[in-house]
């Protein structure tokens, strides 16, 4: 893409199809005049009232507690410079947003017209009864070190000019983790900073607090080593200023073991960087440019530990990483300010996080293979979606400890989930899954491990603890793929074609032969069924030799489901085998039947779907609220596809009378009580939440899962298989990693509850 298509884009992203990239929600109903009364006049006076007898109700009755400012007077956005309020507001929405879906902080940005530091601080303080917290932005050096330290002095909420400090936490906390790498300690370090504006300041300052002791510190600005008998320098730049004569960077960078580049691109040389010290750090966080190119000082030297501001190379020393979490974690506790306590811990959570296994979901959003901590990979990736759970209660905690908490908080496990929660996108079933499967870890079929994407989710599971891959395949290529993945796991290997597997081939044939002789299966048939991955892998289950299996990655689903209704028996009481889709949506997990099997099932069909999906739910803790979905309402429709719905109920009503289930019922009565109240107060459904839809027949299951998958990016658990007597399970053609995983992991919890249930019967 040139310049000008860039430029092109950049313009019209902004421009349509609203100007702009942020706007304001209500978060309350406004539909009739009540709503309106009690939103404005005459309602409005109560909490007035209650604010104004203790002011600290505002957070109860408003929006404060969840509402930063983001405030700029434009004189140093980003790379422009002094471009002024109005050309920085774009930035400013742009944080706002950041702010929005990275911590779910409502942000107003104000752009405040004038450079002079006293009205600047007096326009802030006007407003700050407004707001939560503010979040200074973009201001240049010196003034905005004066213009934070009065806020912070003369406010009692947080107050943080990220420029500075977001680079430094984010910067301090790669710092930690190269050290490491490189076998180095704080206090020993040479350290060689370009750059002597806000941010660098404010880093070189969070590193000393790490150990970096102020005399092994060169400093340089635009016209070269900050020294002693400077006039012009201010009083925070003077702490770094040197005695003795003045040296350029070339020299100051010989032997030295960390630079930190907060000036302007390409001023590292190659050479400059064959001069430093063994397994140098160098952190070019200059932005477009780095003071060296990335491939450029990774070529030049082997054991160079490298950072950077871009999002294209490894390493992105990114803002995002800390004020949305920090703001957070702030606001949660209604802390008066955000002092260093909460900023070192935030150092730390951030520095603790790089070093556990990277989710799946982050190595696709980024392209990678198998992210791992090391020198590629010294601080998290933007999008891990377990920032906000670890940097936001570190800094709750720190505020609480530091006594500048006003509200602390006592249920942590609680605190995290609802964190969680705010991204609005709901892992704590993904999460309770896997827990349960880590309880009891059982052996797990992946019929498919030639394929890289089923091979990386193997090894998710086994490095999780989720499970213990058997992996099918030509051994030659898992081999190659293992190592590719770093996948060095000695797990067991399965080539069903290889003459290795004969004698099993030939006893899983006569096995199943056995028991299909009569059904016109030969022998010879059924020997080169086993010669067949899925054959093959349905047998290590049905012979014990596996717990579960988990396939369809590369295969249609009928094309997979035929050998395992071949070989496997149903579940002991079970008339059909049927789906459920357990779909993760903003109202909590919802249980969607039949997905995959059952094209038009009848009435009594319809009755063991929703027994047997009733149970499913159980077993993820969740009680069973049914509703039996049709276009029809409780008999306006004589149609046979409604009556075979209404059919179903009435038997279940009659059989079955502790289950929450009612029917036929159309789908938006279903998901909305009101309507369901007003219309329907007769039903089972009426007061409850639906949580589960039984529908009529294959199509709108299939349909309706897949739309919400796709249009509304929901996420999907499933097609879960429902009565079959063994742990089988089969993807959608194509499933992600991370669906893959939530299978295995299925299967697992199939696994442990089949096991429970012989143990039980055999007692």
């Amino acid at each position: 893409m040139n310049k000008e298509t860039k430029r092109r884009e950049a313009l019209l992203y902004h421009a349509e199809p609203t100007p702009g990239k942020i706007q304001v929600v209500p978060t309350k109903k406004y539909a009739t005049q009540r709503d309106l009364s009690l939103a404005y006049s005459p309602g409005v006076a109560e909490p007035c009232l209650e604010i104004a007898a203790n002011p600290e109700d505002v957070y109860k009755y408003t929006a404060k507690g969840n509402l930063v400012a983001v405030i700029s007077n434009g004189t140093a956005v980003l790379g422009l410079g002094d471009i002024g309020p109005e050309a920085g507001k774009p930035v400013m929405e742009g944080k706002g947003l950041l702010f929005k879906i990275f911590s779910d902080i409502d942000v107003f940005d104000i752009e405040i017209g004038t450079k002079d530091v006293e009205e600047f601080i007096q326009t802030v303080k006007n407003i700050a009864p407004t707001f939560g917290g503010i979040n200074l932005e973009d201001i240049k050096a010196p003034e905005s070190f004066e213009i934070e330290r009065r806020l912070i002095e003369e406010l009692d909420i947080p107050v943080m000019h990220d420029d500075q400090h977001g680079t430094a936490i984010i910067s301090s906390a790669a710092l930690i983790n190269a050290l490491e790498l490189a076998g180095k300690k704080a206090e020993d370090i040479k350290v060689v900073v370009s750059g002597a504006g806000s941010a660098a300041i404010a880093c070189t300052d969070l590193y000393v607090l790490l150990g970096v002791k102020v005399e092994n510190v060169l400093m340089f600005n635009s016209k070269g080593l900050l020294t002693k008998d400077n006039p012009s320098l201010s009083e925070l730049q003077l702490k770094y200023a040197v005695d003795g004569d003045k040296i350029d960077l070339a020299d100051a960078v010989k032997d030295a073991d960390v630079f930190i580049g907060l000036s302007s691109g390409n001023i590292l040389s190659p050479e400059m960087l064959l001069s430093m010290a063994e397994s140098p750090i160098v952190f070019a966080m200059a932005n477009p440019n780095p003071e060296i190119d990335y491939n450029l000082a990774v070529e030049t030297r082997k054991d160079v530990i490298m950072a950077t501001g871009r999002s294209d190379f490894p390493n992105q020393v990114n803002n995002v990483l800390g004020f949305p979490y920090i703001f957070r974690g702030a606001l949660d506790v209604r802390a008066t300010k955000i002092n260093e306590a909460m900023k070192m811990a935030a150092v730390k959570a951030l520095a603790s996080l790089a070093k556990q296994s990277v989710p799946e979901q982050v190595n696709v959003a980024y392209g990678a293979t198998k992210l791992g901590f090391g020198r590629e990979y010294i601080i998290p990736k933007p999008f891990d979606p377990r920032l906000i759970a670890v940097v936001a209660p570190a800094v709750a905690k720190a505020a609480i400890e530091s006594g500048v908490a006003k509200n602390p908080i006592t249920d942590w496990a609680a605190y995290e989930e609802k964190l969680l929660e705010r991204l609005g996108n709901d892992n704590k079933m993904v999460r309770l899954i896997t827990n349960r499967a880590k309880m009891d870890p059982k052996r797990v079929v992946f019929a498919e491990a030639e394929h890289l994407n089923v091979l990386k989710a193997a090894q998710i599971v086994y490095e999780e603890g989720i499970g213990f891959p058997i992996l099918l395949g030509n051994k030659e290529i898992i081999l190659e793929l293992k190592k590719e993945l770093g996948f060095d796991a000695d797990v067991e290997i399965i080539d069903p074609k290889t003459s290795e597997e004969e004698a099993r081939r030939n006893r899983f044939a006569t096995s199943y032969w056995e028991t299909r002789e009569r059904r016109g299966v030969s022998l010879l048939d059924a020997q080169r069924f086993m010669r067949e991955r899925n054959y093959f892998a349905a047998m290590l289950v049905n012979e014990g030799e596996a717990d579960g299996l988990v396939t369809g990655y590369s295969r249609s689903y009928p094309s997979v489901v035929k050998p395992m209704m071949q070989l496997i028996e149903k579940a002991q009481g079970a008339s059909l085998v049927a789906t459920t889709n357990m779909m993760l949506t903003a109202r909590g997990p919802m249980f969607l039947a039949d997905t995959a099997i059952n094209i038009n099932p009848s009435a009594d069909d319809l009755v063991n779907i929703a027994i047997m999906t009733a149970k499913t739910a159980k077993m993820f803790g969740i009680e069973p609220v049914i509703a039996m979905v049709s276009y029809s309402n409780f008999g306006s429709s004589t149609h046979q596809n409604a009556s075979k719905v209404r059919e179903a109920v009435a038997y279940l009503h009659k059989n079955h009378p502790d289950m929450i289930v009612d029917g036929e019922i159309q789908a938006d009565f279903a998901l909305n009580p009101e309507m369901l109240e007003e219309k329907f107060q007769f039903s089972k459904l009426a007061g409850k939440k639906v949580n589960t839809l039984v529908f009529p027949n294959l199509e709108a299951a299939n349909i309706t899962y897949k739309l919400l998958k796709e249009l509304y990016k929901v996420n999907s658990i499933g097609p879960i298989m429902m009565g079959m007597g063994k742990p089988v399970h089969i993807f959608q053609l194509g499933a992600s990693v991370e669906e893959m995983v939530n299978m295995a992991a299925i299967a697992v919890i199939d696994a442990q509850g089949k096991e429970l249930k012989k143990i039980k019967l055999a007692k």
